[in-house]
């Protein structure tokens, strides 16, 4: 009899359980029809787990110190970051979805381009939520295309911008009187240094980035906006920038015969006077590599005079989040002026800040004018005015297949 009774109260024990855990799951699924004062109180004391890309130690120490701090002290929310890649970080999702998991363990989500294409059509999201945050409401323009699209995909409220890229040439004034200001200077420069470019071979971010600018300087970029991603199409537009890739490669670094694997390689290049140039996808970055001296204090950064490429990272909230409200308050927090704007210190991180400049009254733009940029770095208002948009995400990948079929050694 005894131990009927005891394996019926263990019965009764997780049917309270399970009642609590759908309970649980009902309120949180409910949460974008609270009010924000009730949704603040629901994440009070509770913890936010934030997964996302952990490879810059500048980044994570202004997620871990300010972010997490500042959290805490506001809002009384324990906030954990926790670094993988965020292919990892889908595979996750789409396992969870697959098992039916209603409670997942990502609150926010690091996240754009093809991932967040991925994420969205399996149904991996919470949303739309953008228009439930107070600072998403205040400072964004809602009507940008860097607000509305992903590398060409639609948002429709299920991501909101955590900060912009635009790629830039860095190049060493001791060494280089002047960066080029287009394709055609850019030849010029090869030919008369030859061996002293390159650029890492695709599909590395950043050596992706600069052929897509070399595309966009060669045939400009409107049409491949609303470009289908056929190859054979994409193959024929693009043919006469392949065909000035193919022109330069015999003056590039060993010939064109190899390539850097990396951009770090091609950092570490340029600071051993191998070559005169690198690149990257962060306006800030050549700030923070003077600063720690790895590159010279005569480094600076350039732009194509028709532009270079920009585009905006995004945060989401997966579909069984645990703490959606916990993730709603940390995602406005980080859409505030004062997260934005320390964010944008390159003594923090340097990234770009996505609040819409009209939007902010004198006081609020006073603070990130304050901000002293570093040197090297191009003012934000110089790179806004050269800023270019990304290309839809499957027609990236169709660009890297050709630059591997037409342009690298044979065989790699």
């Amino acid at each position: 009899m005894k131990k009927i009774l005891t394996i019926l109260f263990a019965l009764i024990l997780s049917l309270n359980l399970v009642a609590c855990t759908n309970n649980s799951n009902e309120i949180e699924e409910n949460v974008l029809e609270k009010d924000w004062n009730e949704i603040l109180e629901r994440a009070k004391g509770t913890t936010v787990n934030f997964y996302g890309w952990g490879g810059s130690q500048k980044t994570n120490e202004w997620l871990d110190n300010f972010v997490g701090k500042r959290l805490k002290e506001e809002y009384d929310i324990n906030f954990n970051r926790v670094p993988m890649n965020i292919d990892d970080i889908i595979n996750k999702l789409l396992g969870e979805k697959q098992v039916g998991a209603k409670n997942g363990t990502i609150d926010v989500v690091w996240i754009n381009g093809e991932n967040f294409y991925t994420a969205k059509s399996n149904d991996l999201l919470l949303g739309p939520f953008t228009d439930k945050l107070p600072n998403f409401n205040k400072y964004i323009d809602k009507d940008s295309s860097e607000v509305k699209y992903d590398f060409g995909f639609k948002v429709e409220g299920y991501e909101v911008p955590y900060g912009k890229a635009q790629f830039v040439m860095i190049y060493d004034k001791d060494r280089l009187k002047g960066a080029p200001k287009n394709h055609k200077e850019l030849l010029e420069m090869v030919k008369k240094n030859p061996g002293k470019f390159t650029y890492p071979a695709p599909p590395d971010f950043t050596g992706s980035a600069f052929v897509r600018n070399i595309i966009y300087d060669v045939l400009g970029y409107e049409q491949f906006l609303t470009l289908e991603a056929d190859k054979e199409r994409i193959q024929e537009e693009i043919e006469p920038a392949i065909e000035f890739l193919k022109e330069l490669k015999p003056y590039l670094w060993k010939e064109g015969k190899t390539y850097p694997a990396t951009n770090a390689q091609l950092d570490n290049m340029f600071s051993d006077n191998e070559v005169l140039m690198t690149m990257s996808y962060n306006p800030n970055y050549v700030s923070g590599k003077i600063t720690t001296g790895e590159f010279p204090k005569s480094s600076n950064s350039a732009i194509f005079e028709k532009g270079t490429i920009g585009n905006t990272h995004f945060l989401s909230i997966p579909y069984n989040a645990p703490n959606k409200a916990g993730a709603l308050a940390v995602i406005n927090f980080i859409l505030s002026v004062e997260a934005q704007s320390s964010k944008y210190d390159p003594n923090n991180w340097g990234d770009l800040p996505v609040l819409d400049n009209s939007r902010l009254n004198d006081e609020e733009k006073k603070v990130f004018e304050n901000i002293k940029i570093g040197e090297g770095a191009l003012p934000q208002s110089i790179l806004l005015n050269h800023r270019v948009p990304e290309m839809p995400a499957d027609i990236v990948l169709i660009i890297e297949e050709i630059w591997q079929e037409n342009i690298a050694v044979e065989g790699e």
